[in-house]
């Protein structure tokens, strides 16, 4: 029966990465209703629990599976990529209003824009590409540290603009907005350079296996 739980944790992620979006998807920056924010940042803790709690006990009980294997990083990765696209979406654009003047580039409360969704999307399918074509020869292309790294940072990052987004009015109340998006602008601008340079890393590694293994067909 324990053997289960790990799966059923999973499984439950998922259905709170439907529950977080359908919370963003009914948020808009100017009637910033705050109940919305504050629930979609409770379920995102939960899931990040859940992720945490679903591979110590697959360990602990030993109750690894090939489910697990499949889903788990399934689902971590559409909860990502589904908070950073919302977090680039028409929901979180600060209305030109409040900018004081036209801006020369649309900007979000969350300070993601959409070639940076479209950076970490490309990493994930380059190295989604990779391993497909590796596994299929009967290689290991496994998760290294630095993919490792790189999802936690980015579970991190957002978790650091959900706390910045829900306390945003009362950071301008405090004026501790400035220095509050100073901060989530590092944790973003980190991601995204872990991000690129573990896709580098792991290209590196499939073009030494590839190669190894032309060598090897010859």
């Amino acid at each position: 029966m324990l053997k289960h739980v790990p799966n059923l944790l999973t499984a439950s992620r998922l259905v709170l990465a439907a529950v977080f979006f359908a919370f963003l998807s009914r948020y808009q920056y100017e009637l910033r209703p705050e109940a919305l924010l504050h629930a979609a940042f409770a379920v995102y803790l939960v899931a990040l629990i859940t992720d945490f709690f679903d591979g110590y006990l697959a360990r602990r009980w030993k109750a690894a599976s090939l489910f697990g294997r499949i889903t788990d990083p399934f689902v971590d990765k559409v909860l990502v990529l589904g908070s950073f696209i919302f977090f680039a979406g028409k929901n979180f654009v600060i209305p030109e209003a409040d900018l004081g003047a036209v801006p020369d580039n649309v900007k979000t409360i969350t300070g993601i824009a959409p070639w940076m969704v479209v950076l970490i999307l490309a990493r994930e399918l380059l190295v989604t590409t990779f391993r497909g074509v590796a596994e299929s020869s009967g290689q290991n292309f496994g998760a290294a540290f630095t993919g490792k790294l790189k999802m936690t940072l980015q579970s991190i990052t957002i978790l650091v603009i959900l706390t910045y987004v829900n306390f945003r009015g009362w950071l301008q109340v405090h004026h501790w907005d400035s220095p509050a998006q100073i901060t989530r602008d590092v944790f973003i601008w980190a991601t995204l350079i872990v991000t690129v340079y573990s896709g580098l890393a792991y290209a590196r590694r499939a073009g030494a296996l590839f190669s190894h293994r032309s060598e090897s067909d010859q």
